[in-house]
Parts: structure tokens; C-alpha cells; sequence
């Protein structure tokens, strides 16, 4: 799951509160901001039953990011999807390793997903964007330090340019999209997206769009306190 899938069903929710957006949001905002450091569900847990509600909510969007990554990387839908991604870009973008065409198919299920959702509800990301705006940067960062005991690096300053940059809003678009997919391969040293890859993108669309609410169907009978995978690839920034 991305950002936005993320948070859904705090969105969904009469009240939304913004640290349990944020909370949602940390796995993958450290992923680019301090790529060393990790926040587990095991180290957010604890925090459930903060006296601070700021932090108990931090914790639960935590958590809850873990928990939803647990059964969607294992739902039929991301499988397929995922697998018949990364063979068309095999098969249109060639043979080269660098590539990483399973990678990057998993990266575009999850990615393509937000724009779907957003194209669904044209107001959720304002609605998201306005959300997670009112939650204090310097107080998540200094909390996320808290939950994991390890250096949050520039987390601070990064959430600041997430809600500034709105970055979301480029998946809709297949240039900005492309741009936004070169970061994350160059995070992860990987080579630059070929010129034709925008071109390959619209029936990529036009599979996660039929596909939302299968994606979205979280299984019955999951522990979600159970989770503790630590899956995601570097979100763009």
C-alpha cells in the first residue's frame, strides 16, 4: 500500500485525526527520510495507551500501516497485478537487470492504487492533505526517535515538504508520474525509467481501476497485532 491507501479508513472516520494519518504515513516517510531507522509495530505498541492521545494515535496508524501491508502483499489481486505488471515491462522494456521489473511492479500496483481512490473521491487527498497538515512535524519526528530508539534523521523537514508538495496528486498524470518513479530508482540505485515507459502506463491504470475494490478487501480473521512485516520499497518523494 502507498499513502493514501494507507489511510483510508482513518479517512473514513466521523473525526479524523491527524496523528493516526501521520502514524500511517511514518513507515514510508522513513523509507526517504532516514532509510536506516525503522518503526515496527512492536516498537509503536506500547504507546497504545499513551496518557498522550497525540501519541496513542501516532502508534495506531503505526501499527495499522503494518498490519494492512501484512494482508494486501498476500492478497490474490497485488499478486496478479504485480506479476502481470512486471512481465509486460519485461517484455516491452527488454532484459536488463536493472530494471528490476518485479520492483518496480509492485511500486506501480501500489502507486496507481492512490490515484484510483483519489479519482474515486475527488476530494479525499484535500481531504488527507488538510488532515495531516495539522499534525505538528517537529513533535512526529521527535516521537517516531521515541518509538524506535534510533535517529530519525531530517524526518521533520521532510513531512513539512510532504504536505507542501502534495506529490500525490502527480500520479494522475503519466509524465509527473514517470518522474516521480525515476526518484525511487535512483534511491535505490537503480537506472532511469526508459522514454517509452509513460506509454505503457494507461492500461496499467485501467487494471488497478477495475481491481479497487478487490485490492481494498482486507481478509477476515487477521491478526493485525500480529504484524510485523517490513515490506514496503522507498515511496517517492
Amino acid at each position: 500500500m502507498n499513502y493514501l491507501a494507507h489511510a483510508l479508513p482513518f479517512l473514513e472516520k466521523a473525526r479524523i485525526d491527524p496523528y493516526e494519518l501521520a502514524g500511517a504515513a511514518v513507515p514510508d516517510w522513513l523509507g526517504v527520510a532516514a532509510r536506516r531507522t525503522k518503526c515496527r509495530s512492536r516498537d509503536a505498541r506500547p504507546h497504545l495507551e499513551a496518557d498522550d492521545p497525540r501519541a496513542a494515535a501516532l502508534a495506531r496508524g503505526v501499527c495499522r500501516h503494518h498490519a494492512d501491508d501484512a494482508w494486501f502483499h498476500d492478497s490474490p489481486a497485488f499478486g496478479r497485478l504485480s506479476l502481470a505488471f512486471a512481465k509486460e515491462l519485461r517484455e516491452s522494456l527488454g532484459e536488463s537487470t536493472s530494471l528490476r521489473p518485479w520492483f518496480l511492479g509492485h511500486v506501480l500496483v501500489e502507486l496507481l492504487l492512490d490515484d484510483a481512490l483519489s479519482a474515486r473521491q475527488p476530494d479525499l487527498l484535500d481531504r488527507y492533505y488538510a488532515a495531516i497538515a495539522q499534525a505538528d512535524p517537529a513533535w512526529v519526528a521527535a516521537t517516531v526517535e521515541r518509538f524506535s530508539r534510533r535517529d530519525v534523521g531530517r524526518l521533520a523537514e521532510f513531512v513539512e515538504r510532504f504536505v507542501e508538495v502534495r506529490f500525490l496528486e502527480d500520479y494522475a498524470h503519466d509524465e509527473r508520474l514517470t518522474y516521480r518513479l525515476n526518484q525511487v530508482m535512483s534511491r535505490v540505485r537503480l537506472d532511469p525509467l526508459p522514454a517509452e515507459f509513460p506509454a505503457l502506463l494507461p492500461p496499467m491504470r485501467g487494471a488497478v481501476n477495475a481491481s479497487v475494490d478487490e485490492l481494498l478487501a482486507e481478509p477476515t480473521g487477521i491478526d493485525k497485532k500480529a504484524a510485523e512485516l517490513e515490506t514496503d520499497p522507498p515511496g517517492p518523494a
